[in-house]
């Protein structure tokens, strides 16, 4: 059934009339990380949706807001953190869906006593900044009673790193835990100097969605191309979704060059499973967590019902019969 919506869906896109070319072409933001491969995905299925799709791969979210900034990108993959600073900011975005949740765990080295996030009081904690994993920790730190900064004098001293540089941190035991990102926290936990503490889905946000964003131009001034693009997506995650053999062979082989191995991947998507949807509620609850810890640096943070906008998503999984 799947397979022949997509079949109808893709022969009703070859019979619009034709558009520029210049509009077919959708320049994609997006990170080497696990679970953001189905969005990667798409520009090996693009030409079967009627488009072109140039990707480019940035080091963190916050980078992806900066090009859409400049107009060089139309379409990016983020975490929220990032779509909901890059919003407060003026970053003319609309979060059009969701494509995985969870990502993250609390990761400390081998040989420390750490076995719980009250015992990170005195502890050197790696993250990196600007991302969710960065909200959560907060929130985790917040809600068991202790204070951080990124010098020495709190009950945590935060370390910002990138996320390679996180496990190299840990390994060299230059930081006592992190809280780390897919495939790198499962990378950690297997090769043995790691060990998980928590998921840390406990807080008020609980798993973590990230977010697809589209520009406010992208949107409403190519509307057929947005639709095309969105019918990509729901096609490329229902594929990773339904054949763990496609996506883990794109994930391993493709993106990551036989760097990670079936179980480094294996265990990143059980801990940030491919997915499509995504709520205002959700977005406006991570909005208020990062405001109460100061995260974002927001004067105006934004109303989540103002710009999560997942019409275009509802319409391509009722084209494809997803549920």
């Amino acid at each position: 059934m799947f397979k022949k919506s997509i079949h109808i869906a893709c022969m009703a896109l070859a019979a619009m009339s034709t558009q520029a070319q210049a509009e077919d072409v959708i320049r994609l933001g997006n990170l080497k990380l696990a679970h953001f491969a189905a969005v990667s995905y798409i520009k090996e299925i693009a030409p079967k949706c009627g488009i072109k799709v140039d990707e480019r791969t940035f080091a963190k979210g916050l980078d992806i807001m900066q090009a859409m900034i400049a107009g060089e990108i139309d379409i990016g993959a983020t975490a929220s953190e990032a779509a909901i600073s890059g919003r407060a900011k003026g970053v003319p975005i609309y979060i059009v869906a969701g494509f995985a949740k969870g990502g993250a765990r609390l990761v400390a080295r081998a040989d420390s006593a750490i076995k719980s996030v009250k015992d990170l009081k005195g502890k050197r904690v790696g993250v990196t900044r600007g991302s969710i994993q960065e909200v959560l920790l907060a929130a985790e730190l917040g809600q068991n009673g202790l204070t951080s900064a990124d010098a020495p004098g709190k009950d945590v001293q935060i370390i910002y790193l990138s996320y390679p540089d996180l496990n190299q941190a840990l390994l060299g035991k230059n930081v006592d835990a992190i809280m780390q990102t897919e495939p790198q926290a499962s990378q950690a936990i297997n090769k043995g100097f790691g060990v998980e503490v928590m998921k840390p889905y406990d807080t008020p946000i609980g798993e973590p969605v990230r977010t697809l964003v589209m520009t406010e131009k992208f949107y409403k001034e190519h509307r057929a191309t947005a639709e095309k693009f969105m019918l990509c997506f729901v096609q490329a995650t229902k594929t990773f979704i339904d054949n763990k053999a496609i996506a883990e062979k794109f994930v391993t082989q493709t993106l990551f060059k036989g760097q990670i191995s079936k179980d480094d991947f294996d265990d990143a998507i059980s801990n940030s499973p491919y997915s499509f949807d995504i709520t205002a509620a959700h977005i406006q609850t991570t909005t208020d967590v990062m405001l109460k810890h100061g995260i974002g640096k927001m004067t105006a943070p934004p109303v989540a019902a103002d710009w999560v906008k997942t019409d275009l998503l509802v319409q391509a999984k009722k084209t494809l019969n997803v549920k």
